[in-house]
């Protein structure tokens, strides 16, 4: 048998492309505590100013932010109170990030405090009413202890915002201060239906002058008593 002769003119067959590859299905990562936290409490928010906080919204808003039964009652173990105790922390973290973005090098003192209760307020004012909300339940005797640990992590940070260094009793006494006036410009803000908030800024000034006028007070006192002998290693002791 003679060998077939090849045709050069015969193309060879053309080879089948191969199928392009499936992209592999992206595994969906499943969201963090803090994610899953914040999805509740935007969900629960738009309920709490009608329903308060509650079993029932806590439950309708995992279920809108589609976190799980058990996720939920591992994330908020205490049910809403947990709930009104993470909306603390938040807005004390937006109000950080909004302060950050301020000279504060550049103010006065009072200028600095005054910034930084006006910012607090603003991370609530879109959320007004379930800010009125938390604030009532804190009240109550049940939750005051919880009350005074978050006012004081507030004022903490914004003590902290403004620069303050202080370790030694002024540490304790500005921010024991400055709860009283948080407190009570919050009061005032919840009644204040104005666009421009007025009447708050106001109250508020006056609170912090109310403050700077007793801070040169007790240093006129201090000095003065500090030239009797009886008052002297007190004084030198309160620098």
């Amino acid at each position: 048998m003679t060998a077939e002769k090849k045709n050069p003119a015969r193309k060879a067959p053309a080879k089948k492309k191969a199928a392009p590859r499936k992209p592999k299905a992206e595994k969906m990562t499943k969201p963090d505590d803090e994610a899953m936290k914040q999805a509740v409490l935007a969900a629960a928010l738009s309920h709490v100013a009608f329903d308060g906080f509650t079993d029932t919204v806590l439950e309708k808003a995992s279920a809108e932010a589609d976190v799980s039964k058990a996720d939920l009652a591992r994330l908020f173990e205490d049910g809403p109170i947990s709930l009104v105790e993470y909306y603390s922390a938040w807005a004390d973290a937006e109000m950080e990030k909004r302060l950050g973005e301020m000279d504060m090098k550049s103010m006065k003192i009072r200028e600095r405090i005054a910034s930084a209760v006006m910012a607090r307020l603003s991370v609530l004012r879109l959320n007004k009413e379930a800010a009125r909300r938390a604030a009532a339940l804190l009240t109550l005797p049940m939750h005051a202890a919880l009350g005074a640990k978050l006012a004081w992590r507030t004022v903490d940070a914004m003590w902290r915002a403004a620069g303050d260094t202080s370790t030694d009793f002024n540490f304790y006494t500005k921010r024991g201060i400055l709860a009283g006036v948080y407190g009570a410009t919050a009061m005032c803000w919840f009644n204040d239906d104005s666009q421009d908030e007025k009447a708050t800024r106001e109250f508020l000034a006056a609170r912090i002058e109310n403050v700077m006028q007793f801070e040169k007070f007790k240093a006129k006192a201090k000095d003065a008593l500090s030239a009797f002998p009886m008052f002297a290693d007190w004084a030198k002791k309160a620098k």
